[in-house]
């Protein structure tokens, strides 16, 4: 599971033999972070109390970015909540919080649930975050902040969509969403697509309430579960350069809107699980 070129059945041992998950849950969390890295992208100009001489910008995508590890604005801290440690992203500016290790072959687990605060410049926009995985390259590659990825869409009315950033591409089956230009996960569909896509259904909690996000990714296939249900497999996901996309780190974005993350672990997997198989479509198993 975690790239440091061993063995995950070896570290994690077989006590799940026979089961799709062949290792034990790992939690990333911890108050000081100690499991990731942060990066800051480029303020907006209505950003208050940076340091002087911080450049910054009206559409933070363009202009010189904060850099490693300079949350000078506290943008991630771990905070309690009801006596349980949670992620507080203060969406001030544009960031990514990155694991410190990659993984492959993993089932990941995390909880989220909208805050109040929006920020420029999308304070009159749905509240966004995303979950970001197979991260590869340098800081940076979007938009100066996040890496090359593929992202599971944390935003209101579309937690689970698919978008592939800075390079890599994949297949989804889709169908076409009426009335507009977008297309949407269809298990039944034979069409497949890539870009931007849609997850179905939509299974999003009420503001404020808590939502598990789950990610089950197997060489370079991944199955997006929101709420319990499957809402986006992507398959055939594929680096820059064509390469299978197998692995990576994994990246919570901060994008302008306060958001609460807590519970985040992961565990590797060898198969994708019964409950999870049942439901998809793969290409060459029909």
């Amino acid at each position: 599971m975690m790239k440091r070129h061993y063995m995950a059945a070896l570290v994690f041992g077989l006590s799940l033999a026979g089961s799709a998950f062949s290792g034990n849950w790992n939690n990333l969390f911890d108050n000081e972070l100690s499991n990731f890295e942060i990066w800051m992208g480029i303020p907006h100009d209505s950003v208050k109390g940076l340091p002087a001489g911080t450049p910054t910008s009206p559409d933070c995508h363009k202009g010189t970015p904060m850099g490693l590890n300079n949350d000078v604005k506290n943008v991630f801290s771990m905070i309690e909540e009801d006596g349980e440690p949670v992620l507080h992203v203060s969406g001030e500016i544009y960031g990514g919080l990155t694991t410190l290790d990659s993984f492959e072959n993993y089932h990941l687990q995390v909880w989220i649930k909208w805050g109040d605060k929006q920020w420029e410049p999308r304070l009159h926009t749905l509240r966004d975050s995303g979950i970001l995985y197979h991260c590869h390259g340098e800081h940076g590659a979007f938009w100066k902040v996040w890496k090359s990825s593929l992202e599971c869409q944390v935003q209101e009315g579309d937690l689970g969509d698919f978008i592939p950033l800075a390079g890599p591409r994949a297949a989804v089956r889709t169908v076409a969403v009426e009335g507009t230009k977008r297309r949407r996960y269809d298990a039944a569909s034979a069409e497949y697509t890539g870009g931007y896509i849609s997850a179905w259904p939509e299974t999003d909690k009420p503001h404020g309430e808590w939502n598990l996000m789950e990610i089950y990714s197997l060489g370079d296939t991944s199955v997006h579960v929101v709420n319990g249900e499957v809402v986006m497999v992507v398959e055939n996901a594929q680096r820059a350069d064509g390469k299978p996309l197998t692995q990576g780190q994994i990246q919570l974005q901060s994008e302008a809107a306060e958001c609460f993350y807590k519970g985040m672990r992961i565990r590797s997997i060898n198969a994708l699980p019964k409950q999870i198989e049942n439901k998809i479509r793969l290409k060459g198993t029909e």
